[in-house]
């Protein structure tokens, strides 16, 4: 049977009507070169011709993992000519190791190379096609995974907080892909790697995909129509998850991001907790855990003791519970090296929304304003030196401009919420050897200026 045609300017054309960016946006096509891809950039090139008011690129990555990675640039590079479209080049490493799968760290060093260049706003075009859905739908089989991950791709879907994906071939079949190339003669590369049966992708590719379709040859189109079954569903769990979870988030002082309040969560249905900490860890942007990982998660932070120590990593993600709260950070890798007390010189700070600037490790810094309003410290005395420190012993006494009493400073940092593992990183400001204010937190009592007084508003960013 006759295998139905299809335009790849048009499929493009139909998703960009959908997207509807404005004009100026820039589309970045991920062109290796193999038959899909090749496809593609011919129809953007037509494409391009049709919509002057956008940007176009081609981007080009080298893995640097063939001995034919000169070869295909230089395809491409000819072949982008022959389109009328600019394209780049990008180098990348990929990591190797025993543990480590190739096929995972090509993914990610290809997909970081492609938003290297990308401003936000613009759209990512990338080949895949049916048969690529297929095989993404077996391996999330494989892997266990739910609705979310039998979802499989979709069509148009954010990448990363400031770009999107597009994939106008994802109702196209191999096969459809293959035919058109051959009728317009498309040269296009061939990647030896693609014949290698330890890749899983390739092992389904090559032996059980096309069993698949000698006995169904319907497969890859009804499984897509299970995969979009799937993301339906899991856009109702996520509208939920969307409706419930903001009021069991707490923005706590001197917070950026909120903490989720675990008595709460506690008292949700059991199959509804795993959702919820699932969308608590996704809306501050870090990457999902397994469902093996998300239970035992669940089981620690719930079960335990409220004074207990419980700290989770999975992948860069650290989770820790404070209390009843639940905190999100990135992991970094332990320190032994203490944060080293400085010294500041407000001499030449000037009388204007202008800073003085110290930064104090490499996430953060201090800028120091003058200023007239607000809870501020009162300029330093002739004599009185300035400097930041950090770590000092809890049992110092400390006067909170707030407080009509003083107290030992382990007990004020429990008053304020301040968990364990952050307390050592809290910059004090200090006047010769008395301390002046815990900043971002309060300024001690007696150093606080006068209200007809300018002082130093001290800001942590």
């Amino acid at each position: 049977m006759a295998l139905p045609s299809f335009s790849p300017c048009k499929q493009i054309e139909q998703l960009i009507a959908e997207h509807r960016p404005v004009a100026g946006t820039q589309l970045v096509l991920a062109y290796s070169g193999g038959v899909d891809s090749e496809v593609l950039a011919y129809g953007l090139a037509e494409f391009a011709q049709l919509h002057p008011e956008y940007r176009y690129l081609l981007v080009h990555v080298h893995h640097g993992l063939s001995d034919n990675a000169a070869m295909w640039q230089t395809h491409c590079e000819t072949r982008a000519k022959q389109y009328q479209l600019p394209i780049v080049v990008k180098r990348v490493q990929v990591d190797s190791g025993p543990r480590v799968s190739i096929e995972a760290a090509a993914r990610e060093a290809r997909y970081s190379a492609l938003q290297s260049v990308m401003e936000p706003g613009d759209i990512l075009l990338t080949a895949h096609h049916q048969d690529d859905q297929l095989e993404t739908l077996l391996l999330a089989l494989k892997r266990g995974l739910g609705p979310k991950g039998l979802a499989a791709m979709g069509t148009i879907q954010g990448l990363g907080k400031h770009f999107w994906l597009v994939r106008p071939l994802l109702d196209i079949q191999r096969e459809q892909i293959e035919t058109f190339a051959s009728a317009q003669a498309l040269a296009h590369i061939e990647d030896e790697s693609n014949a290698d049966s330890r890749f899983d992708r390739n092992f389904l590719r090559l032996h059980v995909i096309p069993q698949l379709k000698s006995r169904w040859p319907a497969i890859a189109a009804t499984t897509s129509r299970s995969a979009q079954l799937c993301a339906d569903q899991q856009a109702l769990i996520d509208e939920e998850v969307g409706a419930r979870l903001p009021a069991m988030l707490v923005n706590l002082p001197h917070r950026v991001f909120p903490v989720l309040d675990l008595k709460l969560l506690a008292a949700q249905r059991p199959l509804w907790r795993a959702q919820l900490l699932r969308g608590f860890i996704e809306s501050q942007g870090h990457a999902m855990p397994s469902v093996v990982q998300l239970q035992q998660a669940l089981s620690q932070l719930l079960d335990a003791k409220p004074d207990a120590k419980v700290e989770i990593r999975f992948q860069a993600t650290l989770l820790r519970r404070f209390r009843h709260y639940l905190y999100l950070s990135e992991y970094q890798p332990r320190c032994n090296v203490a944060l080293s007390n400085l010294m500041v010189d407000i001499t030449t700070l000037p009388l204007a929304d202008v800073a003085t600037r110290v930064q104090i490790d490499p996430q953060r810094q201090l800028q120091f304003f003058i200023a007239s309003q607000g809870v501020r410290v009162r300029m330093p005395m002739p004599g009185e030196t300035v400097s930041v420190r950090f770590a000092v012993p809890g049992s110092l006494r400390c006067h909170p401009h707030m407080r009509d009493k003083g107290r030992e400073l382990k007990k004020l940092w429990q008053e304020f919420d301040v968990p364990p593992w952050e307390r050592d990183s809290v910059p004090l400001l200090y006047f010769n050897e008395r301390i002046v204010a815990a900043i971002g937190y309060w300024v001690e009592r007696k150093f606080v200026a006068a209200s007809d007084q300018m002082g130093l508003d001290i800001q942590l960013k």
